[in-house]
């Protein structure tokens, strides 16, 4: 709640309901998963409000959204610079704390560096283990 009165945003029940489910689920869900997920205990709930919801916190730089994967948006919680991992075989999206070494050498060139996107993509080591079995 403070983050959204530190960002001079209203304090809407929907928007607490998105924060929160992207902060206990920290999966990279779609717009369609949270819409889905919170429609169960919010059957008011539209679309179009998880939509806005999402795109107002993304402008105030509280969520981000990644593609990942060429047919779908999935947003994240965790605004620290990091890199994703996709698993080809699950479908996970894993967060991978890893520091960019270029982010310096960018920075030295008189750049502002806002946000890196860095992707790994393969077999997670849950699905590796399940094919050793």
């Amino acid at each position: 709640m403070e983050i959204l009165k530190q960002n001079q945003l209203k304090i809407t029940p929907q928007r607490l309901a998105v924060m929160k489910y992207l902060d206990e689920n920290r999966t990279h869900p779609t717009a369609d998963r949270i819409y889905t997920d919170l429609k169960e205990k919010n059957p008011s709930l539209s679309k179009t409000t998880v939509y806005n919801s999402l795109d107002t916190l993304q402008n105030h730089n509280i969520i981000q959204s990644i593609t990942i994967s060429p047919s779908e948006l999935r947003y994240d919680f965790k605004k620290s610079m990091h890199h994703h991992f996709l698993c080809k075989r699950c479908g996970d999206i894993i967060d991978i704390e890893l520091e960019c070494p270029n982010i310096k050498k960018t920075i030295d060139q008189g750049h502002k560096v806002e946000e890196v996107h860095g992707y790994f993509k393969g077999i997670c080591k849950k699905c590796m283990e399940k094919q050793e079995k």
